[in-house]
């Protein structure tokens, strides 16, 4: 019998994890098996070499590989070390992922295979928003519904989040991503970004889907996270619930994203309320120091100058976000080693708040403890860790390992897709 590939499901959305069999080998034969999915019109690729058992079957979700591109046992593993240059998507979000599989012994191709990874099911529509001087894309499930909404919000990286909003759309959640600096028709900049701007967003995002319960969520990450708890605190009758990835419990400056020109810059503010900027952590703050960060001799961690700020405890009471005024469940994800700010402190201020304030709706915090601060997105690679920011151009390290960071960003979705569902009522 020829070796071949079993996969299943060979077509399904991206959340979906594969059963990868390969069979027909001879029994202890090693074999690398290597994966390549073009994304963007660039090839990412991974590899690992596998001993064949007794009955020459190698089984990606029982086995380890002897060596190779990620350790242990992992069914995705494949994916999630793949390693290349560009963006994790295609532009077109309609597009599938498609992921070949090729099985060398000795250097021959012996079995090939592959499966595709679904972003917009059938019926799901795209809806580009330039109105009411918003901007961002609406995705809406297919269905007449209702259904639940949620606002999607970027972090100091800017841009629009397509990606997840398609995916939020095709679990029956209609989904905007709202763009705020970093996109066409956007400013370049993250400082001084008015909060009326997403007050208008929430209200557009519910007066154009009609969702059901009137359910309204806002979800961001790193600074989109900080934003969403800011959002939920500031407008409370309009925030249904908050999904903070690796979050803030405190209100920032402008930081990597900031306009660097005279006023703003990193230590100038980021979010404004009637016309006024917002107290942030480094105002008139003792201890907060950029050394840590800018005196770095390996790899900088923005999360060491972060630190110094918390030898303050009156600026950072200052800045604290007053999350006990939330009126709905609130969701923390983070990871133990974010390069970016210590997200599982912030989290544990934020969820110690509102239990202390006697929150009466859920508050679930998870917690990877060997993951960093790229906690995104199920299933696909989780190898980009150090990187330069895209606004300020600075190589900084966001923590974490490539496993532990692929365990977190299944982890972080399903547990994101069962709050949501939980409380706006979304089918199973």
């Amino acid at each position: 019998m020829p070796a071949a590939f079993s996969i299943s499901p060979a077509v399904d959305l991206i959340d979906v994890p594969r059963r990868i069999v390969l069979t027909g080998l001879p029994a202890g034969a090693e074999v690398t098996v290597a994966a390549e999915t073009p994304r963007g019109g660039r090839p990412w690729r991974a590899q690992a070499v596998f001993a064949a058992d007794a009955a020459g079957t190698v089984d990606l979700g029982r086995d380890a590989p002897l060596r190779g591109d990620y350790e242990g046992v992992a069914a995705m593993g494949l994916v999630c070390a793949q390693d290349g240059e560009g963006e994790l998507f295609h532009a077109d979000m309609a597009q599938p992922l498609e992921t070949t599989l090729t099985a060398l012994i000795g250097g021959e191709p012996v079995a090939s295979g592959g499966f595709s990874q679904i972003l917009m099911t059938e019926g799901v529509t795209r809806h580009p928003l330039a109105e009411d001087e918003l901007v961002g894309t609406l995705f809406l499930p297919a269905g007449e519904g209702p259904h639940p909404a949620i606002m999607i919000l970027n972090g100091s990286g800017g841009g629009i989040n397509e990606p997840r909003a398609a995916l939020w759309a095709s679990r029956g959640v209609a989904a905007l991503a709202l763009g705020y600096f970093g996109a066409p028709g956007l400013p370049r900049y993250i400082s001084n970004t008015p909060l009326e701007y997403f007050a208008r967003g929430i209200d557009w995002l519910r007066a154009r889907v009609r969702p059901k319960n009137d359910f309204v969520a806002v979800a961001g990450q790193s600074r989109g996270g900080e934003l969403a708890l800011l959002l939920g605190a500031t407008f409370p009758d309009k925030v249904s619930a908050v999904l903070g990835y690796v979050p803030s419990a405190f209100v920032h400056g402008g930081q990597a994203a900031a306009d660097p020109a005279p006023g703003l810059g990193r230590d100038g503010p980021c979010w404004t309320l009637d016309g006024r900027p917002l107290v942030h952590q480094w105002q008139d703050n003792a201890t907060a120091s950029w050394k840590p960060y800018d005196e770095a001799t390996d790899t900088r961690r923005n999360a060491d100058a972060m630190r110094t700020a918390l030898g303050d405890p009156a600026a950072m009471a200052r800045a604290r976000i007053p999350v006990e005024r939330i009126a709905g469940p609130v969701l923390l994800v983070s990871g133990g080693d974010d390069g970016a700010w210590p997200s599982d402190l912030y989290s544990l201020i934020v969820q110690s708040s509102l239990l202390a304030a006697g929150h009466p709706h859920e508050v679930l915090w998870k917690n990877w403890p060997a993951a960093g601060h790229s906690i995104l997105f199920p299933y696909t690679p989780a190898t980009r860790i150090a990187h330069r920011h895209p606004v300020s151009g600075i190589a900084t390290t966001m923590g974490g390992t490539p496993a532990a960071n692929a365990e977190a960003n299944a982890g972080a979705w399903e547990a994101a897709l069962a709050f949501v569902r939980r409380h706006g009522g979304t089918a199973g």
